[in-house]
């Protein structure tokens, strides 16, 4: 929607080397599904917790990935933590 703040994704390494480990479709597949992520920051995810640093992680299962993140609305940024291949 116009006026929506946009937000980018940035993958800690884990996740980097997780995504790297995949074949090539799958790599492409996990990839957008972060842009995905990252475009809807708002969304509800699957469940929530919170981390020693006061942070709620999100986690959400969508088709074979399980993604963890957490969301820095101050610098507009999608931190995903880790990706599994499920």
């Amino acid at each position: 929607m116009p006026g929506d703040p946009i937000y980018t994704c940035h993958l800690s390494s884990e996740a980097v080397s997780t995504v790297l480990s995949l074949t090539k479709r799958k790599q492409r597949k996990a990839l957008d599904i972060a842009d995905r992520i990252a475009e809807s920051p708002f969304q509800i995810s699957d469940y929530q917790i919170t981390d020693s640093d006061g942070h709620i992680i999100e986690n959400l299962l969508v088709d074979e990935f399980h993604f963890t993140f957490w969301i820095d609305h101050g610098s507009k940024e999608v931190r995903i933590t880790e990706i599994v291949h499920v």
